[in-house]
C-alpha cells in the first residue's frame, strides 16, 4: 500500500537500524535482568543467547509471509509499538515473572532448577518483542525493493542499517545507560525509541493516532512505575540499590551490621559489623591465614587481596593483627566506591582496580598471604580456577606463604569445590580445608613446605585476645587436609559455571525440601499459610 513517508527510504533505514539497536539492548538488559536471580554466568548467556535467536528466526519467518500475504506498512509500525510497548513493561513486571516462575518450578523440576527457570523466564520475558522486531527486516524488504536490478544493492543497506544499530546498540547500553542509569531505564530508553519510530509514522499519515496514544500512555505508566523499581522488591531497608558495568549491588543497614549482596536470592559478598568482634563468617576462618604465616614470627606480613569486595577481610585482620599490610585488587569501581561509602575502609588500604589474574601476570611483588575471594554464587572466573592461576599466585608467594581460598558452595565429591581443591593440590603440597560452621562456604589454605597445623598451632601460643585464641584454635582443631583426586581445571578446561550451577541446584532443593513436604501433605492452602 502506498505510503507517502515510505517514499524516503532513509526512513526505512532508520526503521532498521532503530530495531537492530533494541534488539541488542534487549539481549543486554535481559541478562543484567537475570543475574541478579540467576547470576551472569555463560550458562545463563547460553539461554538468553539461544532464546533471542528463536525468537528472531520466528519473527523473520512470519515477517516475511506476512508481508507477502498483507504488505500493509501500518501492520509491521502496529507490531514496532506493541514490542515498545512490551519493553517498557518489562522494568514494572519482570522481576515478579522471575520469581514467580522461580517458586513453581522448584516444586516442577528435579534437576536443573536455575537452568529451567532461566529459560522459562526469558522465553516468557522476551521472546514476544524480539519475535515482533524479527518481522522488521523481511517486512521491510517488500516495501523498499523497487525492482530486481537494485535488490541487492537495497538488502544490502537494509542489513548494514540493521548491523550498524546493533553494533551500537551492543556498546550504549553496557557503557553508558546500564552504568549511569540502570537496567530498568535502559528498557524504558530503547521503548521509547521504538514507540517514537512507530509514531513518527503514524502521525505523518494522519492514521491509527488512538492507537499510538494508548501505546504512549501505557509507556508513560511503565516510566512512572518501572524507573526506579527495586530487584528485591520484597526487602525493606536497602542503604543502597544500584548496578556496574559488572554486578547488580545492594547494601543493607542496620544497627549492627552493614552487608553487600550481588544476587537478589542469596550470598553475602561483604560484611562490617558496626560493633567489632567476629563476623560469624568465613573471613573470621580465613583469619587463620596469618597464624600459619607466622605473624607472631615475624615483624610485618603482607597480604594481597584479589577479589577486595568492600575490604572485610583487611578490615577484620586490622581490628586483630596491627603488623599486616594489605594490598587488594577489585574489577568492579563501584564496589571500590561501597567500601569506603559504607564499609569503612581507610584510604590508607591501597585498592587496585583490575582483573585478578591479570594483576598477578603484571605485578611484581612477593606477599606472605596471599587472598582468592574472587568467586561469588555460580560465577566463578574460570581463568581464576585453573592450574595456570594457581602456579601464578605460587610465584608471588613468599618461600613459607599462604593461599586461603574462600569456596562458598559446600559440595559431596565430585563437586565444584572438589575439582578446585584438586587443582590447587597440584600446585601446593600442603593443602588443608576447613568447613564454615552454618554455611556453604569452605576456607582452603596452601601452601609449599609448611606444616600448616603446627605452624598455625605454635603462633596460636602467643596470642593473648582470648576469645579470638579460643575461636581459632576450633579452627585449627577442625582443619583436615585434603586428599587430591584428579579433577583438574586448566585454562582450556574449567567447567566451572556447570559445575556450579549443579551446585546452587543441589543447595537450593534442600532449602525447599521442607516447603516441598508441606505441599505434598497440605497441599497450596498449607503451603502459603506456613510461609504466611
Amino acid at each position: 500500500m502506498e505510503r507517502k513517508i515510505l517514499k524516503n527510504k532513509i526512513y526505512l533505514y532508520m526503521t532498521e537500524f532503530f530495531a537492530g539497536m533494541s534488539v541488542m539492548a534487549a539481549e543486554l538488559g535481559a541478562s543484567r535482568l537475570l543475574a541478579p536471580y540467576f547470576s551472569s554466568s555463560q550458562i545463563v548467556w547460553t539461554i538468553i543467547i539461544g532464546t533471542i535467536m528463536i525468537a528472531m528466526a520466528l519473527g523473520n519467518i512470519f515477517g516475511g509471509r506476512s508481508a507477502d500475504k498483507n504488505p500493509d506498512p501500518d501492520r509491521l509500525y502496529l507490531r514496532i509499538a506493541f514490542a515498545a510497548v512490551w519493553l517498557a513493561a518489562i522494568p514494572v513486571l519482570g522481576k515478579y515473572v522471575i520469581v514467580g516462575i522461580s517458586g513453581i518450578m522448584i516444586f516442577a523440576v528435579n534437576s536443573n532448577l536455575l537452568i529451567w527457570a532461566a529459560f522459562a523466564a526469558c522465553m516468557l520475558i522476551f521472546v514476544c518483542p524480539l519475535f515482533l522486531l524479527g518481522t522488521v527486516t523481511p517486512s521491510l524488504v517488500k516495501y523498499t525493493v523497487d525492482s530486481l536490478d537494485s535488490s541487492g544493492r537495497t538488502v544490502g543497506l537494509l542489513n548494514a542499517s540493521n548491523t550498524i544499530g546493533s553494533i551500537i546498540g551492543t556498546f550504549v547500553p553496557t557503557f553508558v545507560t546500564i552504568p549511569s542509569v540502570g537496567t530498568s531505564a535502559t528498557f524504558l530508553i530503547f521503548a521509547g525509541i521504538l514507540l517514537a519510530l512507530s509514531a513518527v509514522y503514524f502521525i505523518s499519515e494522519k492514521r491509527k493516532l488512538a492507537q499510538i496514544a494508548v501505546a504512549a500512555v501505557i509507556t508513560v505508566i511503565c516510566c512512572i512505575f518501572g524507573a526506579r523499581s527495586s530487584f528485591a522488591f520484597w526487602q525493606d531497608g536497602m542503604a543502597y540499590e544500584g548496578e556496574s558495568v559488572y554486578n547488580y549491588l545492594q547494601v543493607t543497614e542496620d544497627d549492627s551490621e552493614v552487608v553487600l549482596s550481588t544476587n537478589v536470592l542469596f550470598g553475602v559478598q561483604s560484611m562490617l559489623k558496626k560493633t567489632g568482634g567476629l563476623t560469624g563468617m568465613y573471613y573470621d576462618y580465613a583469619m587463620a591465614a596469618p597464624y600459619m604465616a607466622g605473624v607472631y614470627e615475624k615483624e610485618s606480613l603482607d597480604v594481597l587481596i584479589l577479589g577486595m569486595g568492600t575490604g572485610t577481610y583487611a578490615t577484620q585482620c586490622s581490628r586483630y593483627f596491627d603488623n599486616l599490610s594489605f594490598r587488594g585488587v577489585e574489577i568492579d569501581e563501584k564496589i571500590i566506591a561501597l567500601s569506603r561509602e559504607f564499609f569503612e575502609l581507610p584510604e590508607s588500604v591501597e585498592v587496585t582496580l583490575y582483573d585478578g589474574r591479570a594483576f598477578l601476570e603484571a605485578d611484581k611483588g612477593i606477599y606472605d598471604i596471599i587472598m582468592v575471594d574472587a568467586y561469588q554464587d555460580i560465577t566463578i572466573p574460570f581463568q581464576m580456577s585453573s592450574v595456570e592461576f594457581f602456579t601464578l599466585v605460587k610465584e608471588h608467594l613468599a618461600e613459607d606463604g599462604i593461599m586461603v581460598m574462600n569456596m562458598n558452595m559446600k559440595t559431596g565429591g565430585g563437586g565444584i569445590n572438589s575439582y578446585l581443591s584438586d587443582t590447587v593440590s597440584t600446585v601446593f603440597d600442603s593443602v588443608y580445608t576447613v568447613g564454615v560452621n552454618m554455611s556453604s562456604n569452605v576456607e582452603l589454605f596452601a601452601a609449599n613446605g609448611v606444616d600448616i597445623p603446627a605452624r598455625m598451632a605454635e603462633n596460636l601460643e602467643s596470642e593473648e585476645n582470648g576469645s579470638l585464641a579460643s575461636f581459632m584454635e576450633s579452627v585449627c582443631g577442625g582443619l583436615e587436609k585434603y586428599q587430591p583426586g584428579e579433577k583438574i581445571m586448566t585454562d582450556d578446561r574449567a567447567p566451572v559455571e556447570l559445575l556450579g550451577m549443579r551446585a546452587i541446584d543441589a543447595m537450593i532443593f534442600d532449602e525447599a525440601e521442607y516447603y516441598k513436604d508441606i505441599f505434598r501433605k497440605y497441599g497450596f492452602k498449607g503451603l502459603i499459610s506456613s510461609l504466611s
